[in-house]
């Protein structure tokens, strides 16, 4: 038995889970992030200490998973960044160890993701794959060889933050032309307002009442089925720029399959033929082979059921 805690800027979830990645009891409640890192620190403690309550197996609680959404050291369990939580140099694994004897593996939210989806969802069948999760930003993990790289300093998988174009505003990182500033959530309503905002007549803007504040990735997928111009632009534009990130990780590491996951792929086919019709494009050998891609299983619980799994396969 294991726990599974996914650390975000809006909530602590925490998901007691069996060695087969099901969760036999979840818990969840608000970061308040802005209380900063000790009081979040003692709520993610008090999450645990609800599911190890709730275990009313005769298995013990073997270990702690803690998927955060930025940089940990993979030696030390400090935090190194963490943008969303305004985290900078704290020493996460260091603090729960005053209150809990229990192992605590910690690692990027994306990493364990695809733990979640690598080791569970698709039952070990590939050894080598990626995952992308397209959110409020975009997030990646990867296999290897069956094993999770993150790299020596815990930086390995950030493959939101290849740089692959200029950008119309700079990353959250400092720097302009991450993929995620163009391939997440928050790029494309970014650019969904710019054209709009330049003159661009769309249905979107009727569709939030002329508050361009409620357009979401929801609200421009829709539109872009229904043949609306503008929102078709907008997801093109996605399109282009993450089908480059993804050669780009073909031409790294050649893996067997990458996924997608997060908010966007829940435009499920519609987007996948496009990036599929946008790589066939790209491909450097025309006749050779390239990792499938295709929508990730999990979906909110990817998180949660992945922070579980890195536990149990790193004891």
């Amino acid at each position: 038995m294991y726990i599974g805690i996914d650390l975000g800027g809006t909530n602590i979830a925490g998901g007691l889970v069996n060695d087969k990645g099901e969760i036999l009891f979840k818990h969840s409640i608000p970061t308040g992030r802005e209380r900063g890192s000790d009081l979040v620190i003692e709520d993610i403690y008090n999450v645990i200490q609800v599911l190890i309550d709730r275990n009313n197996t005769d298995s013990e609680v073997m270990g702690i998973g803690i998927g955060i959404p930025g940089i940990s050291d993979p030696h030390t369990g400090e935090v190194l960044v963490c943008v969303n939580l305004n985290w900078y140099n704290v020493p996460l694994r260091e603090k729960l160890a005053e209150k809990t004897t229990l192992p605590i593996y910690i690692d990027n939210d994306a990493t364990v993701a695809g733990v979640a989806e690598f080791q569970v969802a698709q039952a070990g069948k590939y050894n080598d794959a990626v995952i992308l999760t397209l959110g409020t930003g975009v997030g990646g993990g990867v296999l290897i060889d069956g094993k999770v790289v993150s790299g020596h300093h815990g930086i390995g998988s950030e493959l939101g933050h290849m740089l692959i174009g200029e950008g119309l505003y700079t990353c959250n990182c400092g720097r302009n032309g991450c993929l995620e500033t163009f391939a997440s959530s928050t790029a494309i309503i970014h650019y969904a307002k710019h054209l709009i905002t330049q003159g661009s007549a769309s249905s979107m803007f009727h569709a939030v009442g002329g508050d361009l504040d409620k357009i979401t990735g929801e609200v421009i997928f829709d539109a872009a089925k229904k043949g609306d111009v503008v929102a078709n632009q907008v997801v093109d534009r996605l399109v282009k720029y993450l089908s480059i990130g993804i050669m780009n990780i073909v031409c790294t590491i050649d893996p067997e399959i990458i996924l997608l996951g997060g908010g966007i792929s829940m435009a499920g086919d519609f987007l996948i033929q496009k990036v599929n019709t946008a790589l066939d494009a790209l491909k450097y050998f025309k006749a050779s082979p390239v990792a499938k891609v295709e929508i990730a299983k999990f979906k909110n619980d990817a998180g949660i059921i992945g922070a579980a799994m890195y536990a149990m396969i790193h004891q």
